[in-house]
């Protein structure tokens, strides 16, 4: 796949990026540049090869997915300078 100036400044508008028209041609080499790494990078024999979240073998810490309300209600609502039936108060914004 190859990028021509055309697509470049599409890409370019897409992005709400400000490329001038002489600096499309850099843009499309660069663009080139990107694919043909991509293109390197799909040659790479990954058969075998499981996926990994780092470079050490490590298992996370999971907690359980217990739902709670937090307790913490009253300590919260002292922090609001208005607090009414357990909720924060807040003026009116719209008619």
């Amino acid at each position: 796949m190859s990028i021509d100036t055309s697509t470049a400044a599409r890409v370019a508008k897409l992005a709400r990026i400000k490329v001038e028209d002489d600096a499309l041609p850099a843009l499309a080499a660069e663009f080139n540049n990107i694919l043909g790494f991509i293109e390197q990078l799909n040659e790479v024999d990954v058969d075998g090869v499981e996926p990994m979240t780092s470079v050490t073998p490590q298992r996370l810490k999971r907690r359980g997915d217990v739902v709670s309300d937090g307790s913490q209600q009253q300590a919260i609502l002292k922090n609001s300078p208005d607090a009414r039936e357990g909720f924060f108060a807040v003026p009116k914004v719209m008619e």
